[in-house]
């Protein structure tokens, strides 16, 4: 069984339509850590000592978060900046993280084929995400493709967004319980969750 933390950042949680439904299924999942980074730390005033240890007591660092301006709510860079120190995190002496896995958990407003050299972004959705894998290279740990609902805002106005809910539900399971294929995952640009019941067989 793997150890697996959820940090859940989203500065408007009352008003979210899917991250909200992601986070309270994700309690209900046994034996992963939740962490909501800013009911803990509503002035950014992150416990440098307490997310170490955090770290350095599981094995999976998952980030859950809508997509803000291409990248993540500010709260999250903040954490980055702070707790992810020289010595401990990277450079001379920083392996602390070596060997551990990050995966992020990510709401799009936009359609997925809005993501594409010919899409209205410009860009994949992956190239956006470029600072979060390359963080986890630095530490030395890998990183796990995301998984990503397109089209949040509209999946949630038709009542559409069950199956990637409990989707998510089964993906933290399956990283729990050391279920997921890492090497079929890394096929994958992003997962959705009609691909997991693939990646999570037992």
């Amino acid at each position: 069984m793997a150890r697996l933390i959820v940090y859940y950042a989203h500065p408007g949680h009352r008003y979210s339509q899917v991250n909200a439904k992601m986070f309270a299924r994700a309690q209900a999942v046994d034996d992963v850590t939740i962490v909501d980074l800013y009911a803990e730390y509503p002035r950014h005033n992150i416990r440098v000592d307490i997310e170490q240890k955090r770290l350095l007591d599981h094995d999976i660092v998952l980030f859950q978060f809508p997509l803000f301006w291409y990248s993540s709510p500010s709260l999250i860079k903040e954490w980055e900046d702070l707790v992810l120190e020289q010595g401990f995190a990277y450079g001379s002496g920083g392996t602390a993280l070596q060997g551990k896995s990050m995966m992020l958990a990510i709401t799009a407003a936009g359609p997925e084929d809005a993501y594409t050299k010919d899409g209205y972004q410009h860009h994949e959705l992956r190239t956006f995400l470029t600072p979060f894998e390359q963080t986890a290279r630095l530490c030395k740990m890998s990183f796990i493709p995301p998984y990503v609902l397109y089209g949040s805002l509209k999946a949630a106005a038709a009542d559409q967004t069950g199956g990637h809910i409990e989707g998510y539900a089964t993906l933290l399971q399956a990283l729990r319980d050391d279920r997921l294929d890492f090497a079929a995952a890394a096929e994958h640009d992003v997962l959705h969750h009609d691909t997991l019941p693939i990646l999570a067989e037992v």
